[in-house]
């Protein structure tokens, strides 16, 4: 075996998978989390995201068309907005493990541009022990703004949220 062979199994036999984000317990109703990576759309971001999905609507792929509807150029197509302000609150809420159950009153309040960045923030709704063991339902509030603090999207979402024991 090699000094590199053996540096890479030492190093492996101290890894350690460590739990990630929170439990079923953490989440008291009326707990607010500030998500702390925010992401920046780019114009390539929507174009390809558009076009992988199918989303072929010309106001997230055609400047002269989303301007000749008032758009001062090429909107970001509003899923991929969800889509990433959903993501930005994984890590907190639901990155513990547990089957995503729904999004209910989602709204889109702003356009959301090319260049311009996402923060999200989220605070608990409901929790209640679910009939599967070892498990509840949680539900969070999530709304994501703008890098000048203008909120562009909200909803409610629900998870399956395991509980410590």
């Amino acid at each position: 075996m090699t000094s590199n062979d053996e540096t890479v199994a030492r190093l492996h036999a101290q890894a350690q998978l460590r739990p990630r984000g929170n439990r079923y317990e953490d989440f008291e109703p009326g707990r607010r989390f500030v998500h702390h990576w925010g992401r920046t759309v780019t114009a390539a971001d929507n174009t390809l995201f558009s076009t992988l999905t199918l989303h072929y609507n010309p106001h997230y792929t055609n400047e002269a068309y989303a301007q000749a509807h008032g758009h001062r150029t090429v909107p970001v197509n509003p899923l991929l907005v969800f889509n990433t302000v959903f993501g930005l609150s994984v890590e907190d809420l639901s990155e513990g493990g547990g089957p995503f159950l729904g999004v209910d009153a989602l709204r889109y309040l702003v356009d959301v541009y090319p260049g311009d960045t996402l923060y999200a923030r989220s605070e608990v709704v409901a929790a209640r022990l679910a009939s599967r063991p070892g498990y509840g339902i949680v539900t969070w509030h999530t709304t994501g703004a703008n890098q000048h603090g203008q909120d562009v999207i909200d909803f409610q979402r629900s998870n399956l949220v395991k509980t410590r024991n």
